[in-house]
């Protein structure tokens, strides 16, 4: 199965469990791809002992999952993309959607 992940939120918990889900489904051999969007683009200055999403955003990327970000979004932050919050366009996130069996928000 192909499973969306968008993430628009910067509450640590909220993402470090999105980004547990993306790797319990890649777990389950489906194709996985995350995009973060809004407050989303801010999951790695957000991460914390208790729920570190940048560990959780590490095995996405190794296990094979995709992670994509709106550049909007970064760049409205003062960010740069990077490679595990690349910037990428909604044109991605609407790809995203349209391949996608199921698509879940956080």
């Amino acid at each position: 199965m192909k499973i969306g992940v968008i993430i628009s939120s910067n509450d640590a918990e909220t993402s470090w469990n999105a980004l547990r889900y993306a790797n319990f489904a890649l777990g389950q051999k489906d194709d996985v791809k995350v995009f973060l969007a809004g407050k989303g683009v801010e999951y790695q200055s957000i991460s914390t002992d208790k729920f570190n999403t940048v560990e959780q955003a590490e095995k996405v990327l190794q296990s094979g999952g995709k992670i994509l970000a709106c550049g909007t979004c970064i760049k409205s932050r003062d960010q740069e993309g990077t490679e595990m919050c690349p910037i990428n366009t909604m044109k991605d996130m609407y790809e995203i959607i349209k391949e996608s069996d199921k698509v879940v928000t956080f």
